[in-house]
């Protein structure tokens, strides 16, 4: 390829460019990361010329596919199995074990999530993790999502064979124990390992999350690591908010050592580990202990919290609910902003809060049988609401009752064949089952449906998701062949 050295003026177009459409963030002193991974970038679109390559972006129409992979380059990290061991140790030793405790008594159920997976080091990394936490795992309703920009990357990552260059600095036994050796002297992961992760396509920067539709709500950990930090400002902020209302109350949130600032995720209390800190979704119902300056983290493990600034919910939303309409609104702005707990304390308190809404905050707080409970007693006044048959499909296809939920689904698709959410939700199903033609019958169901509205019509029961955007994660999860 005929690289050249890109001039400072077609560098600015392109930075620019790249800010505008993709929303990520290259600053003149990054312009060196830029150039090296914009050539990769142009073989793959098929261009010889540096220039011709980066003329043809800012000049012509490029679809989001294309955007897409485009940023997969752009965006591609370093990554490897058990990377900053200390944080695997902070989740091994007290993270899961205080996430276990809690749920004593309770739903045994724990759902975790790799954002921005790549080819599948870290998700992999921590389905070994649980394994090491957690003896008695088969006793466990284990989520376990990763999700990537990139249908290519997530073919090699749902495929677990590695080299050795995927294994640096990671310890011995890893590989010795979870992995066989390949013909071809490569790695691949065992499969009681692989089987716990389900992979997915998500773009972070451009989707709607938390939500069910692509099961990115109630998550009780979620790792992001060197994702955020190339988005745009704006971006990256928007990003950590969705990050932020997709965990649980006291759910934590592990970003990379580079990105780590309270500026940056001022919702978050931060939590101090030996070598580590991470984050954590504290909602004010959590013990809290007072600061701990992070060079004082040494030695034991501590779980110390430093608290965000002055929480910008008001009780008085809560405690004072005003006219009905009053009610709802609030009940609506709390649960936009990820106060589910809120939002249930409004439903128990007064009778204006819409059931779906409490239902579905219920469930973004991982509290499925209650959740279950209020679905189903609505559904005995309401019987022919295909919506309340839709959030029950949800809610039993969590508590992996998949057979249950497809019941539910076909249900609320004979009240309403045009649910488009429900004819995507039993494609999914049936693309685990490796049902190839059913999953085909009702993703083709789906798009013949959304050719029907318009690009920006809003789906719903979607939290916001766009026709010609889910026509896309339609068409991607066919190519990739994981369940959205």
């Amino acid at each position: 390829m005929t690289t050249n050295t890109i001039s400072g003026n077609r560098m600015s177009q392109l930075s620019d460019f790249i800010a505008a459409r993709m929303g990520l963030h290259f600053p003149q002193d990054r312009w060196g990361d830029l150039e090296r991974n914009i050539v990769p970038a142009a073989r793959e679109f098929e261009f010889t010329n540096i220039d011709a390559f980066i003329r043809w972006l800012i000049t012509s129409e490029i679809n989001t596919e294309q955007l897409e992979i485009l940023t997969s380059h752009l965006t591609v990290n370093e990554t490897y199995f058990w990377r900053e061991p200390e944080v695997f140790d902070a989740l091994i030793e007290k993270i899961l074990p205080e996430l276990i405790d809690q749920k004593t008594g309770r739903e045994k159920r724990l759902r975790i999530w790799s954002a921005g997976c790549s080819t599948g080091e870290e998700p992999y990394s921590l389905a070994i993790a649980l394994r090491k936490a957690i003896p008695a795992l088969k006793d466990w309703n284990i989520t376990l999502l990763a999700t990537d920009i990139n249908p290519g990357i997530l073919k090699k990552a749902s495929a677990g064979v590695y080299g050795e260059w995927s294994f640096r600095n990671a310890p011995a036994w890893l590989k010795e124990r979870y992995f066989r050796r390949t013909q071809d002297g490569k790695y691949e992961i065992n499969a009681e390992i692989k089987k716990m992760v389900a992979f997915a396509y998500l773009n972070l920067a451009e989707d709607i999350y938390p939500t069910p539709v692509n099961n990115t709500n109630a998550m009780d950990v979620i790792f992001c690591r060197n994702v955020l930090m190339y988005f745009v400002p704006s971006r990256g902020k928007q990003a950590a908010e969705n990050l932020y209302k997709s965990l649980v109350s006291g759910g934590y949130f592990m970003t990379g050592a580079c990105e780590l600032s309270q500026t940056q995720f001022p919702q978050f209390s931060a939590v101090y580990f030996p070598g580590a800190i991470v984050y954590r979704k504290d909602d004010g119902g959590l013990n809290t202990p007072g600061p701990l300056a992070p060079e004082a983290a040494t030695g034991t493990f501590q779980n110390t919290v430093i608290q965000p600034g002055p929480e910008e919910t008001s009780l008085s939303e809560v405690e004072n609910p005003g006219s009905p309409e009053d009610t709802r609104r609030e009940a609506l702005d709390l649960y936009a902003r990820g106060k589910y707990a809120d939002v249930v304390k409004t439903f128990n308190e007064t009778p204006n809060v819409p059931v779906a809404l409490a239902v579905r905050a219920l469930a973004n707080e991982g509290k499925l049988s209650e959740a279950l409970a209020e679905c189903e007693k609505a559904i005995l006044k309401e019987k022919l609401d295909p919506i309340l048959h839709y959030l029950r499909a949800s809610i039993l296809q969590e508590q992996k009752r998949e057979e249950d939920a497809v019941t539910s689904l076909k249900r609320a698709l004979y009240l309403d064949p045009n649910l488009i959410l429900a004819h995507f939700t039993l494609g999914n199903l049936m693309l685990k089952r490796g049902n190839a033609q059913n999953t085909n019958i009702h993703f083709r169901n789906a798009l013949s449906l959304l050719d029907a509205l318009k690009q920006d019509d809003i789906l719903p029961e979607s939290d916001g998701l766009t026709a010609g955007r889910f026509r896309e994660i339609i068409n991607a999860t066919m190519q990739t062949g994981a369940p959205a």
